[in-house]
């Protein structure tokens, strides 16, 4: 415990330093939002991998391939290719330099202007606000677990504390301070991930030997007996029979709803406007990719791992000893590694929560301060103080849903990730692809996307996938019963972003097809300047 405290004290002190400096670089709006346009590519990419990765992956996550097994390493790719490669070079060109020619701070205001709606900017500033608390809830439901389960502490105690230290240093450092911060944690968890994956694979006999005795656990009836996942099932280093409930809910819900999700993210894509050129995005695609690499990846080979030693030390499969998938990597941390590891690994977790909400409290304030008030009127001091204020009502919000949600949603960690990701999909991505790629989509058929896709996700949520509709109980209310997905239909398991963005872009492209743009030349020249 003395170590621990230690290095807790020894790291929340270099946070301090850090949010000290964003706060003393902090000298306007512009500062705060975007970090005025210059900041380093190598803190970029790893502020956008440190925010990209969070507690919801390592622990959520990883407590979910406990269940599902090596199938999510599939999500790994997802990242890699959609968050990095994809995102970085066809969206993140384009978005920094369209965001400077526009004058835009935020994701909201950068398609608002585009467009020229602001109903469009309102609109996805409004999503931020209602919606973003609830992914940020499951970031720190991770975090106060894992800092219950390490210092033996109150969860409601760990919840707290923990939502105080971040909401001082995203309060007053914005962007600048989110971002120096998030440099220095994501290679404190880029350390502590590589030192668990080589721990984990030596304590269990080697790389061949490990994955030996994973197979094997399906040979065994006491672990066939425990196995409670949805059909389909063929053990952790295969993947699920084609179309069945597994293969549903691995391909559906984890690795298409996170994976290309992710385009979509407002707190990463301003991350695209914080550099001055596109040579900056260049040099962080390498540094983006190998951390995006070892966060996921270790993450969803450790959790499968983990039913080896809880079988062998106990007589259990992981999400039976550890009773619940979010308490899985926890508890294996806590009863595998020794104590020194759990010493540096708590700050590693502490990082990983504390980078992802700083920067989903900084969107959700800048969403409010200059998406939704968004006073042509208003001098920097009073849009700051604004701001501020949005980010105070964020920390509210989310510290009663991390309270509530782990009592009713037993993954809520996962779940919520993907909720929220896939409703950013579906709402905004047709339209954002639209915005940098195509000068003559209309607004009507940019707004129409964006409503069908906004709606049909929802619909999809409260009436026909179990995951949300039996928690939501909008459908058990009204009609009685949690789906109404018709018996022996896959319907139930099939992820909202799968409608609802083929939704959303097919009335995008039809919308646009039979409506005229009425952009200005002008403005059209004026937003794709500079771009090819």
């Amino acid at each position: 415990m003395g170590l621990k405290v230690v290095i807790t004290i020894l790291y929340l002190g270099i946070v301090g330093i850090l949010g000290y400096l964003g706060f003393k670089h902090t000298k306007s709006s512009e500062d705060y939002l975007i970090g005025g346009r210059k900041i380093h590519p190598m803190v970029m990419a790893l502020s956008y991998g440190a925010t990209f990765i969070s507690t919801s992956a390592i622990i959520g996550f990883g407590g979910t391939a406990a269940l599902f097994g090596m199938s999510l390493l599939w999500l790994t790719f997802m990242n890699i290719f959609f968050g990095i490669i994809i995102a970085f070079i066809l969206f993140g060109k384009r978005t920094r330099k369209m965001g400077h020619n526009l004058g835009a701070h935020t994701f909201p205001e950068l398609i608002g202007k585009r467009y020229q709606s602001k109903l469009m900017q309102k609109f996805a500033g409004l999503v931020i606000f209602l919606l973003m608390p609830v992914y940020t809830a499951a970031v720190m439901i991770g975090a106060a677990k894992f800092i219950e389960w390490s210092l033996e502490i109150n969860y409601n105690v760990a919840l707290f504390f923990f939502s105080i230290i971040v909401a001082i240093y995203v309060f007053f450092g914005g962007i600048k301070g989110v971002m120096y911060s998030d440099a220095f944690q994501g290679s404190v968890m880029f350390i502590g991930m590589a030192i668990l994956l080589v721990s984990v694979y030596s304590g269990l006999g080697g790389i061949s030997a490990a994955h030996q005795k994973l197979t094997d656990l399906m040979n065994n009836p006491a672990v066939i007996e425990q196995l409670k996942v949805p059909s389909g099932f063929n053990g952790w280093t295969a993947m699920p029979t084609f179309l069945s409930t597994s293969w549903w809910v691995v391909v559906s819900s984890i690795v298409m709803g996170v994976g290309i999700g992710v385009l979509a993210q407002p707190q990463l894509i301003v991350r695209f406007m914080t550099v001055k050129s596109n040579r900056e995005i260049n040099r962080a695609i390498p540094a983006g990719g190998i951390f995006i690499f070892m966060m996921t990846g270790v993450a969803f080979i450790v959790g499968p791992l983990s039913n080896v030693y809880f079988f062998e030390k106990f007589g259990q499969i992981a999400v039976v000893a550890a009773q619940g998938t979010d308490n899985v990597i926890p508890v294996f941390l806590q009863t595998f590694m020794p104590e020194w590891f759990m010493a540096i690994f708590f700050v590693v977790i502490v990082a990983a929560g504390m980078s992802t909400i700083s920067s989903q409290f900084h969107a959700i304030g800048t969403a409010v301060g200059r998406d939704l008030y968004s006073n042509k009127d208003c001098d920097d001091k009073k849009l700051m103080f604004i701001t501020r204020g949005g980010v105070l009502v964020a920390i509210l919000i989310t510290v009663f849903l991390a309270y509530v949600l782990p009592s009713v949603w037993d993954g809520a960690i996962a779940i919520s990730t993907g909720l929220f990701f896939g409703v950013c999909a579906s709402a905004f991505l047709p339209l954002y692809v639209g915005a940098l790629y195509f000068k003559k989509l209309s607004k009507t058929a940019a707004i129409s996307g964006m409503s069908a896709g906004f709606i049909t996700s929802v619909l999809w949520m409260m009436f026909i996938h179990t995951k949300e509709s039996a928690v939501l109980k909008v459908c058990s209310l009204l009609f009685g019963k949690e789906t109404l997905s018709p018996p022996g239909s896959q319907l139930a398991v099939i992820d909202p972003i799968i409608i609802s963005l083929t939704v959303s872009t097919v009335v995008t492209i039809v919308v646009a097809m039979i409506t005229k743009s009425k952009f200005d030349d002008k403005h059209i020249d004026a937003c794709f300047d500079g771009i090819r």
